[in-house]
């Protein structure tokens, strides 16, 4: 009984086709790598939502000293409702990338000889991590808006003309919408081409 490296080897001037379907599975490393660094990146934003959910004690007084310039319940309660909706995305995106990893890593043991080959479906594949992708991108803006209603709590309420907490604000969304788009533009590359 033959090897499945020694039938990989005898197809392998098959033609196009079974050169395809050599290089595919021996990216699976890749991919897996890609998942790992998704999964870092929500852990990490996850730490900043229960930052944030340490932020929600009504009647906090903000840096600013004027009563008029304090966040009220609403802001608050805006703030609970998107660190909730972020960690929701955020462990959604995890849980998918985890599942993806599993899988690979499962199909991966079958060929202890070669552990960069796995036979998963690619379409199966790409749809996972989008979604995975797209769950983190939701996550994110989900964190943006909790962190703009942080700063008003803290540095007081962008209507009431905070100087600090619309500097704040300012660099806070151009930085992070930035971020988005460059990382919206690589993944739809990605999947693109």
């Amino acid at each position: 009984m033959a090897d499945s490296s020694d039938l990989d080897d005898k197809d392998a001037g098959a033609g196009p086709s079974s050169t395809a379907r050599i290089r595919a599975p021996s990216t699976t490393s890749i991919h897996v790598t890609a998942l790992d660094g998704l999964v870092n990146v929500n852990s990490l934003f996850t730490i900043a939502v229960f930052v944030g959910l340490s932020l929600t004690t009504p009647g906090q007084r903000s840096l600013e000293g004027i009563s008029a310039c304090d966040a009220g319940p609403d802001v608050i309660r805006n703030l609970l409702v998107f660190e909730v909706v972020a960690f929701s995305f955020f462990l959604f995106s995890s849980l998918i990338a985890q599942g993806l990893k599993l899988a690979i890593n499962l199909l991966n043991s079958n060929d202890i000889d070669d552990a960069f080959r796995a036979h998963i479906n690619a379409r199966v594949l790409r749809l996972g991590m989008l979604g995975s992708a797209v769950g983190s991108v939701m996550g994110c803006l989900f964190l943006l808006l909790s962190m703009v209603n942080v700063v008003q709590v803290r540095l007081g309420m962008l209507s009431c003309g905070s100087k600090a907490a619309v500097r704040a604000v300012a660099a806070l969304v151009t930085l992070v919408t930035t971020a988005l788009v460059v990382y919206i533009s690589t993944v739809f590359y990605a999947f693109t081409h």
